[in-house]
């Protein structure tokens, strides 16, 4: 008898996600701004408290992370009670989308909106419905007028990913209340520390019992290598997603290089500065260039140019140029290219390249 073996249903309609380009054949010491890391790496503290866990290599890990809810607790001013950590927020996102969506459920996302989101949706066995978004900004109307009996999550980046863009608290209060008694809202928080005096979402959730917020270390913390991410909401939630963590998902090394990043409260400040400053310096020189962008609120600027053919030229030649950058046409912006504030160099590298090709080409 022959036996077909197959996935479940919809894991088969999931494109496989696409980082950031990390190399270009036959040039070594390529710029890479293709993926939102943090230029100055990561804290002397945070590398320590890493290769000293590294000592205990052969002990299981803790499993319940106290250590380090309780340091992003102490923090945020957030209860440790309340805080999950995960291999990234990416891995929150999929406890979110196991724990409450299914066969039959709907997950909302805007069109922008990070991929994952789809991803994780289809891995579950629910069905992903794309929002529109107005002017590459989350349309909190179009969300509301997209809810049904069937929607159980509602995902929004803020500051949103690959857009750079924001909402403010009271939209987000409006699109909280105006959600269907059954459904969640979940702020993507990636890019939160980037925004100064910004708590993520952390005050609407110690008023509503329909928010979660996730965060990670991948980016302001320098930490994208180690895959750190956490998640906060009402304890209901919380207590239900850790029913479907697994009991080892950190390492030890991972959790003690994020205790000490998320204390080294200067870093934080030092590098949200700069990257503030450096950010404004290159959405200037771009328009002076002729390439608009929206208002960044996080590490990157979306660089907009005429058409997509323009965009495929233009990232060749910086490539041809040693600079990594990253195409957007997967997020429904084939005429933008992302472009990560990198330090001072890079910036100025990037911003002159650009130039020269429009130059040679408009």
């Amino acid at each position: 008898m022959t036996r077909v073996i197959e996935p479940q249903p919809k894991i088969l309609d999931i494109t496989l996600y696409q980082g950031g380009e990390s190399q270009i054949a036959g040039q070594g010491n390529a710029v890479k701004l293709s993926s939102n890391e943090n230029p100055f790496g990561t804290p002397d503290g945070a590398k320590a408290a890493y290769t000293k866990a590294a000592h205990q290599l052969h002990r299981y890990p803790n499993t319940d992370h106290g250590a380090l809810r309780q340091a992003i607790g102490d923090v945020h001013g957030l209860d440790p009670r309340q805080i999950i950590v995960g291999v990234g927020s990416d891995e929150i996102i999929t406890f979110l989308c196991q724990a409450y969506a299914g066969v039959g459920d709907e997950v909302i996302h805007t069109e922008h909106g990070f991929s994952m989101y789809r991803i994780s949706t289809l891995a579950a066995g629910a069905t992903p419905v794309c929002v529109p978004e107005r002017e590459r900004v989350v349309d909190v109307d179009a969300i509301l007028a997209a809810c049904t009996e069937k929607t159980k999550i509602v995902f929004i980046a803020n500051p949103a990913n690959p857009t750079g863009t924001m909402v403010g608290q009271r939209e987000v209060s409006r699109l909280a209340d105006g959600l269907p008694p059954q459904a969640i809202l979940v702020l993507d928080g990636a890019y939160a520390e980037y925004v100064e005096a910004f708590d993520g979402g952390a005050a609407l959730i110690e008023t509503r019992d329909n928010v979660v917020m996730t965060r990670t270390f991948s980016k302001i913390y320098g930490l994208g290598g180690a895959r750190i991410g956490w998640g906060y909401g009402p304890q209901e939630i919380i207590d239900t997603l850790n029913r479907v963590r697994g009991p080892f998902n950190m390492s030890e090394p991972q959790l003690a290089a994020a205790e000490a990043a998320v204390k080294d409260r200067d870093w934080v400040e030092k590098c949200r500065e700069e990257n503030t400053r450096l950010r404004a310096w290159l959405a200037e020189a771009l328009m002076e260039h002729g390439v608009p962008s929206d208002t960044s609120c996080a590490n990157f600027i979306l660089a907009r140019f005429i058409d997509a053919v323009e965009v495929e030229n233009c990232d060749a030649f910086l490539k041809s140029n040693g600079l990594l950058v990253r195409r957007v046409a997967g997020y429904g912006l084939p005429n933008c290219l992302r472009i990560t504030v990198g330090d001072e160099s890079s910036c100025r590298r990037v911003a002159h390249t650009i130039g020269q090709f429009l130059e040679q080409t408009r």
